[in-house]
């Protein structure tokens, strides 16, 4: 999303939610892009998610559009989960979710792989999209 706004400027987004978004880059992609096999499973775009300043999501700069952040706290995968800082969601540390001029920020006990399946998550990006606000904050 950040991505395509840059490179399309847009005059009206209405509200944004994000699950588990590598904002800052993951430090999965930094240990792993250079193993055999990754970029083939994690395309070209995979390799460009790491955390370095030249990084693309560092170079995306603030967000300017309302937006709501919804990071997850578990993991289904213990071994990417030991190269990022904790809490994380086996894909994303929740540090690396948070972008400047996001409205909102919230955790949820959900892993990377299903979080858009997680009955909070989906009830938590109804209400902001309705309201701006996340139901945690009301």
């Amino acid at each position: 999303m950040r991505a395509y706004i840059k490179a399309t400027p847009l005059t009206e987004i209405g509200r944004v939610v994000m699950l588990g978004p590598p904002n800052q880059g993951s430090e999965v992609v930094d240990t792993l892009k250079n193993v055999p096999g990754f970029e083939i499973l994690n395309g070209p775009a995979g390799q460009e998610l790491g955390t370095s300043e030249t990084a693309l999501p560092k170079t995306l700069g603030p967000v300017n559009f309302e937006l709501g952040v919804i990071a997850g706290t578990r993991t289904v995968n213990p071994v990417l989960s030991q190269m990022l800082p904790s809490p994380n969601d086996g894909k994303v540390s929740v540090e690396s979710t948070k972008v400047e001029g996001m409205k909102q920020h919230i955790t949820v006990e959900a892993s990377h792989t299903f979080m858009m399946r997680n009955k909070k998550v989906v009830s938590e990006v109804k209400q902001f999209i309705a309201t701006g606000s996340f139901n945690k904050y009301k």
